[in-house]
């Protein structure tokens, strides 16, 4: 039996079936005694109630503000992860499997044709599939996962009322699968509260919204699971954990706190049959707000870089390096193994053997929390750490630089008459940083794709953030410049398409990708 995988959930639309239950009436028994009756209605004296809430004011007041999204997809493009086995166009049928047999991996909502009710696609070899979002101004700024416009000719937004706007993609950052859409109307439509997602506490109640299997509005309660989960799906993973019911379609709504807050968006689920079993994930607001802000300011999302190699801290380290405890429960920090050159860490003299514990007062607990906290940090801002080295607490303060990505896309000074194509790559160095992050074995080069661009080559193959390049062709590459130049060449040499080696979940793989055709 195939493990669980973690999928994330669209809508199909498809015919839903509904078995209905007849029930059965018992009579003829009468209570032969009546001291044997009693009023259970009450609970004994002593004994305390709690009546649990209600959510019919909230799913009133939030639901014109919750959209469906329908995308229309190319015919072979997946927005989704194509690795995905589920209910997707390309790939094998297990859902628990990525392709050829590889293990499960996260996994974008599947998308899935049309939506009860709601027609067929406007070009017949169009695919149709639907998701979820939610408006958070008047103006018209909607917010949804990546995942489920990525790789769309066009975007439609349908409102609460029925009303269908065409929209516009602002801006996409896969690295935290967050989307931001842009739709007019003629009057000011109503908006959600982006929430703190820091003031989320496991067991507090929940409402998830959106459009599971094509059913509109439908609103689903339960608790937070879990905070700060990792499933393995970026390198910024933080997850809130649920159990509100999300299915395909929920990819992309709302979840609420109980004041009506926006308190994260539904995006994965952890399933071995491709349905609901109370193990949902949702990006918390404060990830959501911050993605959105630079998207809205700059088109794209910037990150900060300390340039380190981190490892966690266990207690036989922890004693080797003299470090605050006695070495027993839960140990704290990143112990820094390497630093880039040049690098932010390195001008500000930090040293392999220093264990980080704060940045800007943040626990770091885990190299993870490292790396998402020194990301979310705008490049050029003071990031105060406090370190411990040979046994002692000391401050250091430091200048983050800005996480660097290099393009592989046309040389627009080829020679004359030949034919290019851009593959729509943005490639970054493999710093111990990210080999850290993304598993890479010691002595492997490569160059990791630090973003695809919406709609090219790459995206229509199914190259994904985090993939690493290993190999153009029968060439091996070891950098971003490498990477580029082979691309280019190959593009020269082959106007059909060239064969990407690259590296996935440990996995090494082959992907096609065929460039688009522009004259020289």
């Amino acid at each position: 039996m195939a493990a669980p995988g973690i999928r994330r959930r669209f809508n199909l639309r498809s015919t839903l079936a509904v078995a209905l239950l007849a029930g059965t009436s018992l009579g003829g028994y009468a209570v032969a005694h009546a001291s044997f009756a009693a009023d259970v209605s009450q609970p004994p004296a002593g004994v305390s109630t709690q009546i649990l809430p209600d959510f019919t004011e909230l799913a009133a007041r939030v639901k014109p503000a919750v959209v469906t999204i329908i995308s229309d997809l190319a015919p072979g493009a997946a927005s989704d992860d194509d690795s995905d086995g589920g209910d997707q166009q390309q790939g094998n049928n297990d859902p628990g499997q990525g392709p050829q047999g590889m293990p499960p991996l996260p996994f974008p909502f599947n998308m899935m044709p049309g939506a009860p009710g709601q027609g067929a696609p406007a070009h017949p070899q169009m695919m149709e599939a639907a998701g979820s979002g939610f408006i958070v101004n008047e103006d018209g700024t909607v917010v949804t996962n990546n995942h489920v416009v990525q790789g769309a000719k066009t975007v439609t937004v349908t409102l609460s009322d029925g009303t269908k706007l065409p929209a516009t993609v602002i801006g996409r950052d896969p690295s935290t699968d967050v989307a931001v859409l842009r739709i007019h109307s003629d009057h000011k439509l109503p908006f959600l509260d982006l929430g703190d997602s820091s003031r989320v506490k496991t067991g507090q109640w929940v409402v998830a919204m959106g459009n599971p299997f094509g059913l509109g509005g439908t609103v689903t309660a339960g608790i937070v699971s879990a905070e700060g989960r990792d499933i393995g799906d970026g390198p910024y993973d933080s997850f809130l954990q649920i159990d509100a019911p999300i299915n395909k379609g929920n990819s992309g709504g709302p979840l609420f706190d109980q004041g009506g807050n926006v308190i994260g968006m539904n995006t994965a689920i952890l399933s071995p049959t491709g349905g609901s079993i109370g193990i949902g994930f949702a990006i918390p607001s404060d990830t959501i707000k911050s993605v959105v802000a630079q998207i809205m300011k700059n088109g794209h999302v910037t990150r900060g870089f300390l340039g380190v190699q981190a490892q966690s801290v266990d207690a036989s380290m922890s004693q080797a390096l003299r470090l605050p405890g006695n070495g027993n429960g839960p140990l704290n920090g990143a112990l820094i193994a390497a630093i880039e050159p040049n690098s932010p860490a390195a001008k500000a003299g930090l040293q392999p053997g220093d264990v980080i514990e704060t940045v800007n007062k943040a626990t770091i607990h885990n190299p993870r929390d490292l790396a998402v906290d020194i990301a979310g940090i705008a490049p050029g801002d003071t990031a105060d750490l406090t370190i411990i080295r040979n046994g002692k607490s000391q401050d250091v303060s430091l200048q983050v630089a800005e996480l660097k990505t290099k393009v592989a896309a046309n040389d627009q000074q080829n020679q004359p008459g030949s034919h290019q194509g851009g593959v729509g790559l943005a490639l970054a160095p493999l710093t111990p940083d990210l080999r850290n992050q993304l598993g890479v074995p010691d002595g492997t080069d490569g160059a990791v794709v630090a973003q695809v661009v919406p709609n090219s080559a790459a995206d229509q193959a199914g190259i994904q953030q985090g993939d690493v390049v290993l190999g153009v062709n029968s060439s091996t590459v070891g950098s971003p410049d490498q990477a580029a130049r082979a691309i280019r060449a190959a593009i020269h040499a082959n106007s059909g398409a060239l064969a990407l080696r690259i590296l996935r979940q440990g996995q090494p793989i082959f992907v096609a990708v065929t460039p688009a055709k522009t004259a020289g």
